[in-house]
């Protein structure tokens, strides 16, 4: 599976975007799928992760209640919606896909990845 995220910009706080992950290859729709960040000088951490059916779905806590990941498996396609930014949500952001069933949130256990897209979010 390759895996390419869009979507990324420069957004005053308080505004919104949507990221895309167009994904190629027959087998998108089993795997977990998940959203990572990277800010400068910081390691990469975990943002969202939803399983292959789209049923169950995890989110750091900062993010909570603004960040909505889901997915379309016809389409071949992953979304993080995130509304309500902050300054702090500034990184680039990068999409993933773990063989496992269930959520993860360790890098570690996602095989794929793909381009990261830049998020800048202005005070």
């Amino acid at each position: 599976v390759q895996l390419q995220a869009s979507g990324g910009g420069l957004v005053q706080a308080g505004g919104s975007l949507r990221l895309s992950c167009a994904a190629s290859g027959r087998t998108f729709s089993s795997g977990t799928m998940g959203w990572f960040r990277q800010a400068p000088g910081k390691e990469r951490d975990f943002v969202a992760a939803i399983t292959w059916s789209g049923r169950y779905t995890s989110y750091v806590d900062s993010v909570k209640g603004r960040f909505t990941i889901s997915r379309d498996n016809a389409k071949n396609t992953l979304y993080l919606q995130m509304d309500n930014l902050k300054p702090e949500d500034t990184a680039v952001y990068y999409c993933a896909r773990s063989l496992k069933g269930w959520i993860v949130k360790a890098a570690l256990e996602y095989e794929n990845w793909g381009e990261g897209t830049q998020v800048t979010v202005s005070s």
